[in-house]
């Protein structure tokens, strides 16, 4: 069964960037992307990337992101999504996916690009029901 791991790569004051891997049944890498995030603030509601672990995740269709994604039960959290956006002023907590990175609107942080097509693989390639795993990758700064 496929799952998901992201590796959370680098953050700043506004941000965190990392590395969406699709993983097949042997943990070999299918597919990746970019991925953009919070900055890890202890797990604070709409400040803050959610902590490093195991998640079950299972497809949704939320009434204002559409298709996505819902990561269950995450430690303090209500509804954390994977979903389309751009910009870290697009999440509140939730994971953007994105084709590529590069500074969007020129206020000199890296923007996911192309990010519903982006979401729209992951919903291709995962099941209905998957594990995502989230690590602190070796550049990571808390």
């Amino acid at each position: 069964m496929r799952r998901l791991l992201l590796e959370r790569i680098s953050q700043d004051d506004k941000q965190s960037l990392g590395r969406f891997f699709v993983l097949d049944k042997e943990d070999f890498s299918e597919w990746d992307c970019p991925t953009l995030e919070l900055p890890w603030k202890r797990n604070l509601r709409n400040v803050s990337c959610i902590p490093v672990g195991k998640y079950r995740v299972i497809k949704h269709v939320s009434p204002t992101f559409g298709r996505c994604f819902w990561v269950k039960d995450v430690p303090d959290r209500a509804e954390v999504l994977i979903h389309a956006g751009n910009f870290y002023t697009n999440t509140r907590g939730c994971i953007l996916p994105g084709l590529d990175l590069g500074d969007i609107n020129a206020d000199g942080k890296k923007d996911v690009k192309d990010s519903k097509k982006a979401l729209s693989k992951l919903l291709a390639l995962l099941p209905d029901e998957f594990e995502l795993e989230i690590i602190n990758g070796l550049h990571w700064d808390k």
